[in-house]
């Protein structure tokens, strides 16, 4: 392999890095929510693109500090995560899976119409967090941002793992996933723990619409696309299981890239997509996945 294919093998993989850190944030937050109430939230999407336009707004319009503005975001989302369950999940009673995943779809369109209202159907943009001049790695360059994206995600699954494993919230959330009736047997109160699902949901969502944005800008339509290769990422991955989760949409991402820059860039989204349709096809509980399929034939 010569210099320059090596520097473009380097550059798809750094691109593929950044993409995928994204789609792997937004599986996680669809995971959450389905280990807790064994429904699809696809309204995910627009919790990104929620995000994204809110920190532009605190940043440039409001010219707050960046580490102010994440804050606030982060606490805006979250909130509006609430909000969704108390209002749209917690009155209905007793109804199925699939009536659950229309009420999220109304639910995204909703959010998608609002944000279209606010901030416009133009794009929006903000300022990198720190430096806009790119590093140089074997002929190859990433840019600070992109740092800035990939260190965000190994901070969520840190907080993740930690949390889940080692704090009495998360082995509650963990309990209630396993079985929610023994659970609530055994005192644990459910519907907070549903509520607490969408919250941290709504929360990396936000995180990822945040962290994306300097690079992509964000408009109002973008979350039917992220929330479809976060849902990607989230299948292959093995739905349920947000580390193997992580892990696919790492590959989704790098494999995207690839195909954009040896292939052509118009297939990228393509993809994505096939690659989910093969797994589908070949293995439905995904790659790290195991008793996932059973749950879903049950509904």
């Amino acid at each position: 392999m010569n210099n320059n294919a090596l520097s473009d093998l380097i550059q798809f993989i750094f691109i593929g890095l950044q993409r995928g850190s994204i789609y792997a944030m937004v599986a996680m937050g669809y995971n959450i929510i389905y280990n807790s109430t064994g429904v699809i939230n696809l309204a995910q999407g627009e919790f990104v693109v929620l995000g994204g336009l809110m920190m532009v707004t605190m940043t440039t319009t409001l010219n707050l500090a960046i580490p102010v503005g994440f804050l606030l975001t982060v606490l805006f989302v979250t909130l509006v995560g609430i909000l969704m369950e108390r209002f749209t999940i917690t009155p209905i009673k007793n109804a199925s899976v699939l009536r659950l995943i229309i009420i999220t779809i109304a639910v995204s369109i909703l959010m998608k119409g609002m944000a279209m209202c606010v901030w416009g159907k133009g794009t929006h943009f903000m300022r990198h967090f720190s430096s806009e001049t790119p590093f140089e790695i074997a002929g190859a360059t990433i840019l600070p941002q992109t740092l800035w994206i990939i260190g965000m995600l190994i901070m969520i699954v840190a907080a993740f793992i930690y949390f889940f494993n080692y704090t009495m919230i998360g082995k509650t959330m963990r309990a209630c996933s396993i079985n929610r009736d023994s659970a609530r047997l055994a005192g644990i109160n459910d519907r907070n723990m549903v509520m607490l699902s969408f919250a941290l949901s709504a929360g990396i969502g936000g995180i990822a619409g945040i962290i994306i944005t300097p690079i992509i800008q964000m408009d109002y339509g973008r979350g039917a696309l992220l929330g479809l290769k976060g849902f990607g990422a989230a299948v292959v991955g093995g739905l349920g299981n947000s580390i193997g989760a992580v892990v696919a949409g790492l590959l989704l991402g790098i494999v995207e890239a690839m195909g954009g820059g040896y292939i052509s860039s118009h297939y990228m989204d393509a993809i994505a997509l096939l690659i989910l349709l093969i797994v589908l096809f070949v293995r439905p509980s995904g790659i790290f996945g195991s008793s996932e399929v059973s749950r879903l034939k049950e509904f």
